[in-house]
């Protein structure tokens, strides 16, 4: 753990250094000091901007040693804020100039009266709003997941291209050929994670096919597909990692889905992932046939005991949250682990409990105790009602509950109740795992 917090404080150390980095093309060897203090500040502001609009690449481009000490989810949700962040400094390069500097300098944003340094910079701008707009706003304007992605990649690309153009028209500040060289190494490096991201990875995901063998259907509207790989050994994970998947299109396509796998992990000969249909490419899989060609980016994520060792677990999953935790389930049986464990699974009703019939097998095989938590029961239930709460959790876990390692998967609601609770019960925050797969 203590080795896991060092690896990802090097990583935020080096993300602040690049990010400030480009304040050596405006702080050092500028000679004219008559430009002010303001023009100056808002040229840096401008630079370090940039620099994070590069650098949010990076954060997204699956980089498994990056995301290593953070999980994906953490980075994507590091990525958003940052975004936000480093669209406020591009937004305040030009305010300032207008409002401290010189209110002519409006003029240079406008297209029809601006050079064309300041078109660049304008049209800039106008792609990082259009990316805030329908990502903040996906839902309400009902952007569908793969347009909205496609929307989100185009106008990245064009907002760092056109803000380059925008400084080299400038030329100001890399005037110098050591500050050139130094533009030139940042902007190969940022170059060079993309041929990584959108070529070379793409075409190596292309020599590693797998295809459809089955698709079954499940209690509470999960389908469970499994994948065989085609002339290629598969790949182990970590049981409760996820894969980005894409069925029936080119691994060069700009979209994926991320999915838990659900199978045992240790074994490679076959990948399953339980799947729900809740809109946009969801819903397509029920008619998913068997021989369907796919690729599969994975394993990703750190949500897994692998990751976290304890001496016993505790697993609270909310619908489809339980794809996940059956990988943990279906591989430590296969381990033979004896380890205890303990399982609350909160659904609408009992016969919308996915895979109830094997894990009360599972339950025969493991130290392993299950409590179903159901919202709207039968009359005859005798079991726990309503939902998963801190009362349910001190009445049915065992005194020494606090060191237990702790896996929370299913909707944000009762991610985010949960992780309370478990606050309240003062288990350490090191011990609850969540895996929060809103990537938008």
């Amino acid at each position: 753990m203590i080795r896991v917090a060092v690896r990802g404080s090097l990583w935020f150390g080096l993300y602040v250094a690049v990010a400030m980095f480009p304040l050596a093309f405006a702080a050092i060897g500028v000679a004219d000091q008559r430009r002010g203090f303001w023009r100056e500040f808002a040229a840096a502001l401008g630079f370090v901007g940039l620099s994070m609009m590069g650098m949010q690449l990076i954060l997204v481009a699956r980089i498994k040693m990056v995301a290593a000490p953070f999980g994906e989810d953490a980075l994507v949700a590091f990525h958003r804020y940052m975004g936000y962040a480093g669209t406020a400094l591009v937004f305040a390069h030009p305010l300032l100039l207008i409002v401290l500097v010189d209110p002519s300098y409006i003029e240079r944003i406008i297209p029809w009266t601006a050079p064309w340094a300041g078109r660049f910079g304008s049209l800039a701008i106008l792609c990082l709003l259009g990316i805030i707009v329908t990502s903040v706003w996906r839902v309400r304007l009902r952007i569908s997941y793969e347009t909205w992605h496609a929307i989100h990649l185009v106008a990245s690309a064009v907002a760092i291209i056109a803000a380059v153009v925008h400084v080299e028209l400038i030329n100001y500040y890399i005037d110098r050929p050591w500050k050139r060289g130094l533009w030139i190494v940042m902007s190969a490096a940022l170059l060079g994670v993309f041929v990584w991201v959108r070529i070379i990875r793409p075409a190596i995901r292309m020599r590693h096919p797998w295809t459809v063998d089955s698709v079954v259907a499940e209690r509470g509207g999960i389908s469970t597909i499994t994948f065989k790989p085609v002339n290629h050994a598969g790949f182990t994970f970590a049981p409760g990692q996820f894969g980005w998947l894409s069925m029936n299109r080119s691994p060069f396509s700009l979209t994926q889905h991320p999915f838990s796998f659900s199978s045992n992990g240790d074994d490679p000969s076959a990948l399953q992932m339980a799947i729900k249909s809740l809109g946009d490419f969801t819903t397509t899989l029920a008619g998913i046939q068997p021989g369907t060609r796919a690729y599969i980016d994975g394993p990703h994520g750190v949500f897994s005991p692998d990751r976290n060792e304890g001496p016993g677990f505790a697993f609270i999953a909310g619908g489809v949250g339980i794809s996940p935790i059956m990988s943990m389930l279906r591989t430590l049986a296969a381990r033979g682990d004896r380890r205890p464990c303990h399982l609350f699974y909160g659904v609408n009703s009992l016969a919308a409990a996915a895979f109830s019939e094997e894990i009360d097998e599972l339950a025969s095989e493991l130290e392993l105790s299950v409590w179903y938590v159901v919202a709207d029961p039968e009359p005859d239930w005798s079991g726990d009602r309503g939902f998963i709460s801190e009362e349910t959790l001190r009445m049915r876990l065992p005194a020494r509950y606090q060191t237990l390692q702790y896996f929370i998967c299913g909707p944000g609601a009762l991610q985010d109740a949960m992780a309370d609770a478990l606050g309240a019960m003062a288990v350490p925050a090191d011990r609850v795992h969540t895996e929060h797969f809103n990537f938008v």
